[in-house]
């Protein structure tokens, strides 16, 4: 395989670019921002490089030779070639596209999510948005394969590639259908409850996550007729007397009355936090800094 010697280097072919377009050291240290004597090495140095004369004084002047003029050709074309590959690159990294990718939980696009869109393209209005909805493991697993830039999620596990922006916090509740026997309860104590059939979402989801502790509070295990993977048919299943569940305090009302949200009592009160998560490798991404700004917004409103 062909080797470049290492004196040549894109800086120095952007030197020597803008000496042929100025013809003069102090001009092209003037369009560089540097000293006429780095614009003088750099050249002398990309003769070293090529191994030929690219350069002739006359007087005290510096003329470009044949040669010069056909590395400039050459050199115009390489960088403009990097250049592209590069943005190319980042692109296809999802960094400072046009296109957002935005993961989010079911539950998060009553409210949230559309709130959030709405903000960032007030921000950014070529920016397109697409949506990925999903579990939390479905979610945090996407983000890490860069298949998604962001996500709208309860908060994963502190990992140390990935980082995250609290949103809000959001209470369970015990869900039940209309004029369902625990309606006129002021809390329910799931104890009460061993009899009775439940609905559930899938392991993947965070919602399950505390569906599972409850009842490991309560000391026993739930007899789980059907299992779900979005929280909409889940609120089906219990306005359709399917069974009883237990749900995030923001998908009250979507149904109306035909579900309802009653507490819990204080030993099985449990709370998610609802966050934005992104690739540390990814926080200087402007599309990506143009959201953070528009959560952290929201959440200095919220508070």
């Amino acid at each position: 395989m062909p080797r470049i010697d290492d004196e040549i280097t894109f800086r120095k072919l952007e030197v020597l670019l803008a000496f042929m377009e100025t013809g003069n050291l102090a001009k092209a240290a003037e369009v560089l921002n540097v000293s006429t004597v780095s614009v003088h090495r750099a050249l002398h140095s990309l003769e070293q490089g090529v191994r030929c004369a690219l350069f002739r004084h006359e007087g005290r002047n510096l003329k470009s030779t044949e040669a010069a003029q056909m590395l400039a050709d050459v050199a115009q074309e390489v960088i403009t070639l990097m250049t592209d590959g590069i943005r190319a690159t980042r692109e296809a990294a999802g960094y400072s596209s046009d296109r957002l990718k935005i993961g989010s939980l079911y539950s998060l696009t009553i409210r949230t999510v559309p709130g959030i869109v709405v903000d960032i393209k007030v921000r950014r209005p070529t920016l397109q948005v697409e949506l990925v909805l999903g579990s939390n493991e479905l979610l945090i697993d996407k983000l890490k394969r860069s298949e998604i830039d962001a996500a709208l999620m309860a908060l994963p596990d502190a990992e140390p590639e990935v980082e995250s922006i609290p949103l809000f916090e959001d209470d369970i509740f015990f869900a039940a259908p209309a004029n369902s026997p625990y309606a006129n309860q002021e809390a329910v104590d799931l104890r009460d409850c061993r009899e009775e059939n439940f609905v559930s979402l899938g392991e993947g989801f965070a919602t399950y996550h505390g569906f599972v502790e409850a009842f490991r509070v309560a000391g026993f295990e739930p007899n789980v007729t059907v299992r779900t993977g979005d929280i909409f048919s889940l609120m089906n299943l219990v306005s359709g007397g399917v069974g009883y569940t237990l749900l995030p305090g923001r998908v009250r009302g979507v149904f109306g009355d035909k579900v309802q949200f009653i507490p819990l009592k204080p030993q099985y009160l449990m709370r998610q936090t609802i966050g934005v998560s992104f690739l540390r490798a990814r926080e200087r991404d402007p599309n990506l800094l143009a959201l953070m700004a528009v959560c952290r917004l929201r959440t200095r409103n919220v508070d």
